[in-house]
């Protein structure tokens, strides 16, 4: 019990999966990806009992089951697209230290071997799965974001005017690689879901052009979807940033099944609901800084309100509008989920 908590049995597919496919849960539902490890521990009922991937997965699955969420975020693999680590301060840079910057820099880069990928950790973690909990897979970043970790963004941004065949060979090998990563994953039973975490844009545009965005970055997200898919798995895209110009391609094209992310100064969840219900599942969508800033009561008014607009239509689990990060006061994180406990129609 935490905080005035009352636990509850996880159940994926009467809660989570409903959603997904457009419908309402048996019970309000929470939904979370990105945890600080603040709120880890103060969640979690074992500490880690070691260091290998299956023992830090043992103790997410402890925090999410006593938050009373019917999934746990994971890894499937310790895959990684090594650069350059990015300098960080308060914010930031997407340019960093670029690793390729030409073909001759292209042709050393050592990508990722797949046949050294271990999965192992999602049948290893059976034993300690609550019965009815399923896990929702991430990704190594995703295919833009690799790209910029790799390039830089103003480099990428030169680089699709003076050599747009590198661009393609450069989302090609990272694409690939995403694909296959995300098939293995999707075939474990102890995956319900699986999530492709690639943010997309500033707060008024994409990164790239939509159509740039069209050509080397989306037919990869159709195909990690058509891979979730083809194990009778939904697909969700977390993705912060812009929209509006791209999300028929999300919906239509890629055909993801629920898309996360959501913050107030670009579109309030509130009106992405009303916009986008009964075309793809809105997950999250409490902005982070609103979670951040403002008193417990307020996030729990916000969150039950949220809840009695969605309820009788379905395709709706409260979280966070990105993450639970760690300037997130520990009262109001337990005041959003609360408020999906205490709710009743």
């Amino acid at each position: 019990m935490i905080d005035g908590i009352l636990k509850r049995q996880p159940d994926f597919d009467n809660n989570l999966l409903k959603i997904l496919n457009g419908g309402r849960p048996d019970r309000a539902t929470i939904f979370e990806l990105f945890f600080s490890g603040k709120h880890i521990n103060y969640l979690s009922q074992i500490e880690c009992p070691g260091n290998t991937p299956t023992d830090q997965l043992r103790v997410t699955i402890s925090a999410m089951t006593s938050a009373g969420y019917d999934h746990a975020a994971c890894y499937a693999s310790q895959i990684t697209f090594k650069g350059m680590e990015r300098e960080r301060n308060k914010t930031m840079s997407l340019n960093g230290h670029s690793i390729i910057y030409d073909y001759e820099s292209f042709e050393k880069y050592i990508w990722p071997d797949m046949s050294e990928q271990d999965y192992s950790r999602l049948e290893k973690i059976k034993p300690y799965l609550p019965e009815g909990m399923k896990l929702i897979v991430l990704g190594p970043g995703g295919v833009i974001e690799n790209a910029m970790k790799l390039v830089g963004y103003d480099n990428l941004c030169f680089m699709l005017y003076e050599e747009p065949d590198l661009v393609k060979e450069i989302f090609d090998n990272i694409g690939s690689r995403l694909v296959e990563y995300y098939e293995n994953a999707a075939g474990a039973d102890t995956v319900g879901a699986i999530a492709s975490n690639d943010d997309w844009g500033f707060n008024t545009q994409t990164f790239l052009s939509p159509e740039d965005m069209r050509k080397y970055v989306f037919p990869w997200h159709k195909r990690i979807v058509e891979a979730a898919h083809k194990h009778g798995k939904p697909a969700l895209l977390h993705s912060c940033g812009y929209y509006n110009d791209i999300i028929g391609d999300i919906i239509n094209d890629m055909q993801y099944d629920g898309r996360h992310s959501y913050e107030d100064n670009i579109t309030p969840v509130e009106q992405a609901y009303e916009d986008l219900n009964g075309k793809i599942a809105i997950l999250g969508g409490i902005d982070i800084n609103f979670l951040a800033t403002r008193s417990p009561s307020e996030v729990y008014e916000r969150c039950r309100l949220m809840l009695e607009r969605t309820w009788d239509r379905g395709g709706y689990a409260l979280g966070s509008g990105n993450s639970i990060a760690d300037y997130i006061p520990i009262e109001n994180y337990v005041a959003m989920i609360r408020s999906a406990h205490e709710f009743s129609r």
